[in-house]
């Protein structure tokens, strides 16, 4: 079994490390059950890793792990025990010493200085309450299917980040002129020099807007060792590959990153919907970006039975890539007639928004469907968007129940 108390020692002890200490390997996870996603061969184990709630085991080497779909239930905030997990290099970083950790600032700068952990938190913190969602969240419900890791709709989560400004780091540290873009690498590593170290990259107008940040703490905690202890990028608004883990190199150049990360994998097709005709490839790609807007029915499970007549409250989320969502429907009849929900408490344009509504379903089954709009009209198609990576999934999502 996993021994749980050498699983993460605190900051103030000075290092964090996980580790079993009866003969596992650091990352072995312990498996408790399987889980039945809704999609053809979507039977997963539940495992147990340190810091963590059991999860929906993806992969192990490098772990990846989905939320189960209820925990969106339980609050617009994603505990941190529950937060999905993603990483595409397998040589983690398992014992990281917070006293010693550092990040450096290099390249097109008049000042190149590494900073400190503690450096960092004596500047001006800002705080930001945003959706990390993986760039396959839902791949596996893609049809024709796709390659890739077949994600039900659990690899994402919101929650509150705190840490300091990118725009105030590259700023101390003076970045020149005809500056293009900034990179950034983590501490994890690939096992094998065949496989190209994940670094991502921004214009540099976007790494300077004040909103992409340099978080060291998620939802008033220090951030758990596999979601980017003690360090990591939030893009708020951008699909969580730009979320670099561990991060502890910022590099700001004068032309367009070129590496594997952005001029290879995750790229989308260059048109309005990111989208082709199934099947079909596209004639041109650019970097996955900003979010589509999504919206979820969480109390309700497909399939489920709710008794006729009676009065069954609905609830769920919404959410977007930053202009914020101003409107819910619901739909009981397929589609033909919507009914607006009501909004929860606003979190901020980058937060998952709750909705409520309650409604009345006669004896019979009943394809339930909800569907969000933004700021600026933007909504879901009423048939899925198809793409050859499986990036983006953006559809109004549908239960079916039975009232009886």
């Amino acid at each position: 079994m996993l021994d749980r108390r050498s699983l993460i020692k605190g900051a103030s002890a000075g290092a964090y490390a996980l580790g079993t200490g009866m003969g596992l390997s650091p990352l072995e996870a312990l498996a408790l059950d399987t889980v039945t996603l809704p999609f053809e061969n979507g039977e997963r184990p539940l495992v147990k890793y340190p810091q963590k709630r059991p999860m929906i085991g993806l992969t192990s080497r490098p772990p990846q792990l989905e939320t189960p779909f209820s925990v969106f239930n339980e609050g617009v905030i994603t505990p941190n025990d529950a937060f999905f997990v993603r990483y595409h290099l397998a040589g983690i970083p398992l014992s990281i010493d917070p006293d010693t950790f550092a990040v450096e600032i290099k390249g097109k700068v008049d000042k190149p200085t590494k900073l400190s952990l503690q450096e960092l938190k004596q500047l001006d913190a800002i705080e930001v309450v945003a959706v990390n969602q993986c760039s396959g969240n839902s791949r596996g419900f893609f049809n024709p299917r796709v390659a890739g890791g077949q994600l039900a709709n659990g690899a994402m989560g919101n929650a509150r980040w705190r840490g300091v400004p990118l725009k105030t780091v590259l700023d101390k540290a003076g970045v020149q002129r005809g500056a293009r873009q900034v990179t950034f690498g983590g501490l994890d590593e690939p096992i094998s020099d065949k496989t190209p170290d994940f670094i991502k990259a921004l214009d540099i107008d976007h790494a300077r807007d004040g909103e992409v940040m340099l978080a060291y703490a998620m939802n008033g905690q220090d951030l758990p060792v596999l979601n980017g202890f003690p360090l990591r990028l939030v893009v708020p608004g951008y699909y969580g590959t730009y979320w670099v883990k561990h991060l502890n190199e910022i590099n700001v150049i004068d032309d367009v990153f070129e590496g594997f990360w952005m001029k290879t994998a995750y790229r989308i097709p260059d048109n309005a919907c990111a989208c082709v005709a199934p099947g079909t490839a596209p004639k041109a790609t650019i970097p996955i970006n900003r979010f589509d807007v999504r919206s979820f029915i969480t109390n309700v499970t497909d399939g489920a039975r709710v008794k006729a007549g009676s009065e069954t409250p609905l609830k769920g989320i919404a959410f977007d890539g930053g202009y914020g969502i101003t409107a819910v429907a619901v739909s009981t009849d397929g589609g033909k007639i919507w009914t607006d929900a009501t909004l929860g408490q606003d979190l901020g344009k980058y937060s998952f928004r709750e909705w409520q509504l309650p409604v009345k379903l006669a004896a019979g089954t009943h394809e339930i469907k909800v569907r969000a709009v933004n700021r600026i009209g933007q909504s879901q198609p009423s048939e899925p968007l198809w793409n050859p990576p499986g990036y983006m999934r953006n559809v109004v999502e549908t239960v079916r129940v039975t009232a009886a």
